[in-house]
């Protein structure tokens, strides 16, 4: 136990080292910084070579998919930070003699998921340095290797600007011992990853972003555009196997174009499952562990379509992307309700839309509450009803999810790889985690005369209605 103290230690030595030289830097000089760091890890040549190690190494996902994912995050990333405040004088309230300052948060502990081994180390080191941060990353243990290079990869960009290479580091041996004590050493965690790394994020005793787990649900209601809707929800699915904690895993279809949806899904190389079949999937994608209760079998996780029907024993045709299984009415027992982090997609059928509403409810309160839902429709009744009602952190309308929830070229969000899913999910925050999460805020008040309401201001009102 004290040599995993000690070997955690020289790392935050390093890291406070490093972090303490760049205290003082203006907001050109650490944009400087995150534009050398960024172009390391978004470079053509240097992205080809993550996703090759990245899939040799995790065995998950594809490479042509790993290039546009980490291409896009990082690029997303970049475009946020640009010409955004985040040293010194941030803002200024007149009115209430009101300025805010941006202070670094010092050396962050970053968790990083096997699901996303490179994307992840890349967007968020670029994300943490702007606030003038430091930062140390525990990688998966079994992706340790592609997530290294992408920290050497941003090292020698660090080297190119004269910034010191050890504003980001990486744990090269990593285990849970190493993972929990850089979590109790540093100033601030993001855990990225499964619900056992963010409970054991929150336990540290250091202040921590978490994001809780994904089980992105869609509506597709009687007004949407089918082929458009079909179209990007199997992009969105079948996109590097399903790595994303934003893939779909159910969608929830309107009777009237349920046959048509489901042709447009097959039309796009999708199979739908028999009864025996999903029997057969069943048992194969949910073992008995260990501990005596079924979960997820590892060997699925962002294989392909054909690869794990094989395995399960069914007989599907060779250019399958996503395989489709029919919802059950018991939603709470049904595994394939639950996140499936695969090619695998379950669809449900309802009449009314409050009806689908009471599935697409049940299915995230079962799990994955707080992540994420969508909508494909051009009804703002039914778009407002969801923003009113649904315990969801994001709402994406007519998007594809596992592009749109992270931020994209086409919405809003801030551009990420981790989402907070606030309190139902266990979370601090509900928000895209970026760049203003890392920076510590002074607020300076000055005097100004007093302006104090009256009572009548305050409690007229209430006293006219209740007196």
């Amino acid at each position: 136990m004290e040599a995993t103290k000690n070997k955690i230690s020289e790392y935050i030595e390093r890291a406070r080292k490093a972090q303490q030289q760049i205290n003082n830097y203006t907001q050109e000089q650490i944009d400087e910084v995150c534009i050398a760091v960024g172009y390391e890890v978004y470079n053509d040549e240097n992205i080809a070579e993550l996703a090759k190690k990245a899939v040799e190494e995790t065995k998950m996902g594809n490479v042509e998919d790993k290039i546009k994912k980490h291409k896009n995050k990082v690029l997303g990333v970049l475009a946020d930070i640009k010409g955004a405040k985040s040293v010194g004088l941030l803002e200024v309230d007149e009115k209430k003699k009101i300025k805010k300052y941006a202070k670094p948060v010092g050396v962050v502990g970053a968790l990083t998921p096997v699901t996303n081994p490179t994307a992840t180390p890349s967007s968020n080191a670029v994300t943490i340095l702007k606030g003038r941060n430091a930062v140390i990353f525990a990688p998966h243990p079994k992706a340790k290797k592609c997530s290294k290079l992408a920290v050497d990869y941003m090292r020698k960009g660090l080297e190119k600007v004269g910034a010191p290479a050890d504003l980001i580091q990486i744990i090269e041996e990593p285990s849970i011992d190493l993972t929990n004590e850089l979590m109790k050493q540093v100033d601030m965690v993001l855990a990225t990853g499964g619900s056992a790394m963010v409970r054991a994020a929150y336990s540290s005793g250091t202040p921590a972003y978490g994001v809780g787990p994904g089980n992105a649900v869609q509506i597709v209601a009687e007004d949407a555009n089918v082929l458009d809707a079909a179209d990007k929800i199997f992009r969105s699915k079948s996109f590097d196997n399903a790595t994303s904690c934003s893939s779909e895993n159910s969608v929830i279809i309107q009777s009237s174009i349920y046959d048509e949806m489901i042709a447009a899904f097959k039309e796009l190389n999708c199979y739908l499952v028999n009864d025996k079949e999903r029997d057969l999937l069943e048992q194969h994608m949910w073992k008995l562990n260990k501990k005596g209760y079924r979960s997820i079998n590892g060997d699925i996780v962002a294989k392909s379509a054909t690869y794990i029907a094989k395995e399960a024993g069914l007989d599907v045709p060779e250019d399958t992307k996503v395989l489709l299984v029919e919802g059950a009415k018991d939603i709470e027992d049904d595994f394939f309700s639950q996140e499936k982090l695969s090619p695998v997609l379950t669809v449900f059928k309802y009449d009314t839309f409050d009806e689908g509403y009471q599935i697409l409810k049940r299915l995230t309160d079962n799990n994955g509450t707080g992540h994420s839902c969508g909508i494909h429709t051009f009804n703002d009744a039914y778009v407002d009803y969801l923003g009113q009602h649904m315990k969801s952190s994001r709402i994406m309308v007519n998007q594809p999810q596992a592009a749109a929830n992270g931020g994209a070229f086409f919405n809003g969000m801030p551009s990420t790889v981790s989402l907070g899913c606030g309190t139902w999910g266990g979370n601090v925050t509900t928000e895209n985690i970026y760049y203003k999460h890392f920076i510590n805020v002074t607020w300076v008040a000055e005097y100004f005369s007093p302006v104090r309401p009256t009572d009548e201001d305050i409690f007229g009102d209430y006293f006219k209605k209740f007196k």
